[in-house]
């Protein structure tokens, strides 16, 4: 039985609906797994950057980074997926949303202390901080999504949109071949390896960061297959956490809950992490260092929660998921990420380091 035969007789047997859950599950649970043993975080690693050294963070981050894309071209080359299938390349993508929204994402990370994907992980080691982070996170996306805010998001998303009916296919736009994002990947991932081996990172946490991007491509490999034998259309999609979040929030406060691949993904991500942190005895109960720290931690996962939904991605979704395959206003909210966070620690938290006059 090949493995749409098995997707087939999985959706008849359960429905398409709890299928595209148990999928996002799966990925989660690969996803929380591996982030929490290579201790991955855009944040931390633009952090890292910001203060002039290419450290153990930063090559986390380029590692998985560039595994996913390995990972997830080499399934489009096996016909395992097709990257022009998935959603965030099929609709109109907006420049304006990626770039301002990519901008506020990257000053909330920093000010939260990590991205919305690290926060639930940490969530799920006992860390209080997150907890409330997070929360905040998912009802201002939700709110950002379809609520108060949701006309504001509109607004500077219309601005400037993707022409032809679809975002921009970057691979495409700069001529690449069908092997030319194996490639790219291939090579930044090299240059990833050049940087763990200066700072003398373990194989396992390396296995671990490539496990982050495994988990990416997992999940467009499985949202595709079930698209092509469901009779309700299906969203092809991978790990991301603005949307998710707000779903998965939405999904315990309404009657008649819809189960879709978004459901599965935040539990599994909790409990690959759980699990992870148990196995490894590093559950602890950890809470706000002062109120400084507590309003900063708010008030970032707030922006957080705006800026990815105005972004289309956070730094998951866009800086991994949507990068992986070329997604042309992704690559620009990952930018303005870093831009956002490296621009915020210089004059937020660098400062308030540096010593008194």
């Amino acid at each position: 039985m090949d493995t749409l035969d098995q997707v087939v007789s999985l959706a008849e047997r359960i429905g398409e609906g709890p299928t595209a859950a148990l999928f996002g599950l799966v990925t989660g649970t690969i996803f929380g797994v591996a982030a929490q043993r290579s201790r991955f975080c855009l944040r931390a690693a633009t952090v890292e950057f910001a203060r002039g050294r290419l450290g153990d963070k930063v090559a986390v981050w380029l590692l998985t980074f560039s595994t996913a894309m390995v990972w997830v071209q080499a399934a489009g080359l096996a016909g395992l997926m097709r990257s022009a299938d998935a959603r965030m390349m099929a609709v109109p993508g907006s420049w304006s949303g990626a770039a301002i929204g990519g901008l506020i994402f990257g000053i909330g990370m920093v000010l939260a202390r990590g991205c919305s994907g690290r926060l639930l992980v940490l969530a799920a080691t006992g860390n209080l901080r997150s907890v409330v982070s997070g929360l905040i996170f998912a009802v201002v996306a939700q709110m950002s999504l379809s609520g108060m805010l949701a006309p504001l998001r509109e607004r500077l998303a219309g601005l400037w949109i993707t022409s032809g009916g679809r975002n921009m296919d970057l691979s495409a736009w700069i001529g690449l071949p069908d092997w030319g994002g194996l490639v790219l990947g291939a090579g930044t991932a090299a240059v990833a390896l050049v940087i763990a081996r200066r700072n003398r990172i373990g194989a396992a946490r390396l296995v671990f960061a490539s496990g982050v991007g495994f988990a990416v491509a997992v999940g467009w490999v499985l949202t595709y297959a079930l698209a092509q034998v469901a009779f309700e259309p299906v969203q092809i999609e991978s790990a991301t956490f603005t949307g998710p979040s707000a779903h998965t929030l939405m999904f315990f406060l309404v009657r008649d809950p819809v189960l879709e691949f978004d459901i599965g993904l935040v539990p599994g991500v909790f409990i690959g992490a759980l699990v992870a942190a148990a196995l490894a005895g590093e559950l602890k109960i950890q809470a706000f260092d002062g109120p400084v720290a507590m309003r900063k931690a708010m008030i970032g996962a707030a922006l957080m929660g705006f800026g990815g939904m105005l972004a289309g991605g956070c730094a998951i979704g866009a800086g991994v998921t949507g990068s992986s395959i070329f997604v042309g206003t992704a690559w620009l909210a990952l930018f303005m990420m870093w831009v956002g966070a490296m621009g915020t620690d210089l004059l937020v938290d660098q400062r308030s380091l540096a010593p008194a006059a």
